[in-house]
């Protein structure tokens, strides 16, 4: 008996050793190098947005016919939005572009794409299409249009629409050409073919030495490398872009994701997520903190990180934009899984995509309705996403419905994603 039980202490601690030396094997990133982006005390560029701001405003109270700096002011609130995370400037900049619209009758191009622009920050994608087919009708630097045309078809699920105007701006030079041909390869599942084209598009982000579109273009190429599961480019590419801009949020919350997923430290990626939202309030970063929070057993932290997210998208100004991340949340309690149906149809009259008729089967699955919940996902989901987790509802789907062998079909799959899906769902995973 003594035999066995040190023979079983041996075994346990070479287990032990081996992974320790897997550990130290996943540690990628470096706190000593992205700990200098966490402490910042001065936003320059921000100071600089504010200063614009202020100008314009003055000048446009003395010369209040002078319409054009309705859009120098509607310009200075989109980019304190992108800085600061608060809703409230997405609108005051659309208030702005509305009056120049309406003072040029909306005839001129620049100020539609404008506003198109700021639609569909906040999910508002038929009206922004109404905008860009004036400017289409209009004519005038039509190359420009055709972009944000294709833009905004995709995220109405119209691809065949928006395969049409990528036909029309093909451009293998082309930043803004590049940068559309890899979303639509990975629309089509082709992520090799996606992270060549941002490598391109990249490499002539950096050639023409714009910080703004580099900054841009390395955290997009971060995306794909992290979905690729080449973790250390990803984590190369998000930290290039916090050299340019030191105040990326987005860079920041893709190396807390590292951290937490892949090298499995959940308390240093709560350290980086606390030190965003200390400036930085946008609603989701509070759900990956209570999903973190949830990894780490502390239910009092997981409450307290949802109230926070529900008490900021109660902003009415937040319109539908946290439609998708609601449907998820209200589908997890019976109270409140009948919201989750109503919003999930809403979703889909709003944007009638695979991801859109994904939340509404996932909803009537949470229901109890599995062959409605089958049904959905076959007419409108099987074959049009291939994100992991319209894959894994998929598969959970199948389950409920007697499927076995489809369900664990897809299992494969999503093992290969645990990166990208984060370790909560690894367990439920591992069920199917």
């Amino acid at each position: 008996m003594m035999t066995l039980t040190t023979k079983n202490i041996i075994v346990l601690i070479c287990l032990m050793v081996m992974m320790s030396c897997h550990d130290n094997n996943k540690t990628i990133t470096d706190p000593t190098t992205y700990n200098t982006y966490l402490e910042l005390v001065e936003n320059d560029a921000l100071q600089m947005v504010n200063n614009d701001l202020l100008f314009w405003e003055k000048k446009l109270e003395k010369e209040e016919g002078q319409f054009p700096y309705l859009a120098k002011i509607a310009a200075c609130h989109s980019q304190l939005f992108n800085a600061t995370g608060e809703v409230v400037h997405l609108i005051q900049a659309e208030k702005s572009l509305l009056e120049v619209n309406e003072r040029t009758n909306y005839n001129h191009v620049g100020y539609l794409r404008m506003l198109a622009r700021n639609y569909i920050s906040q999910h508002r994608f038929k009206e922004a299409l109404q905008l860009l087919k004036k400017a289409e009708l209009n004519g005038e630097n039509i190359s420009a249009t055709y972009k944000m045309l294709f833009d905004v078809q995709l995220e109405l699920g119209n691809a065949a629409d928006a395969k049409k105007y990528l036909e029309r701006i093909k451009n293998f030079s082309d930043f803004d050409y590049l940068i559309r041909l890899s979303k639509w390869s990975d629309h089509e599942g082709n992520l090799d073919a996606a992270i060549k084209y941002m490598e391109k598009a990249t490499a002539i982000a950096e050639s023409s030495n714009i910080s703004t579109t580099m900054q841009w273009a390395y955290t997009n190429l971060a995306d794909f490398y992290g979905h690729a599961g080449e973790i250390q480019k990803s984590y190369n590419h998000y930290i290039k872009a916090l050299e340019l801009d030191p105040n990326d949020a987005y860079a920041k919350k893709g190396i807390a994701w590292i951290v937490y997923s892949y090298e499995r430290n959940p308390e240093e990626a709560m350290r980086i997520l606390n030190s965003i939202t200390a400036n930085y309030q946008v609603p989701d970063l509070y759900l990956l903190k209570a999903e973190i929070a949830e990894f780490l057993n502390k239910e009092e932290d997981q409450i307290e990180n949802v109230k926070t997210y529900e008490q900021l998208v109660s902003n009415e100004l937040y319109g539908d934009m946290y439609n998708a991340y609601n449907i998820e949340l209200y589908v997890n309690e019976k109270e409140t899984v009948n919201m989750a149906i109503e919003l999930a149809q809403k979703e889909v009259q709003n944007r009638p995509t695979a991801q859109s008729y994904d939340l509404l089967a996932w909803s009537y699955y949470k229901k109890g309705n599995v062959k409605k919940a089958l049904s959905i996902m076959e007419d409108y989901v099987v074959g049009y996403t291939f994100e992991p987790l319209a894959m894994y509802h998929l598969a959970i789907i199948y389950k409920a419905n007697g499927m076995d062998e489809k369900a664990k079909e897809l299992k494969a799959e999503l093992e290969a994603s645990l990166y990208e899906l984060g370790p909560v769902m690894e367990q439920d995973i591992k069920r199917i």
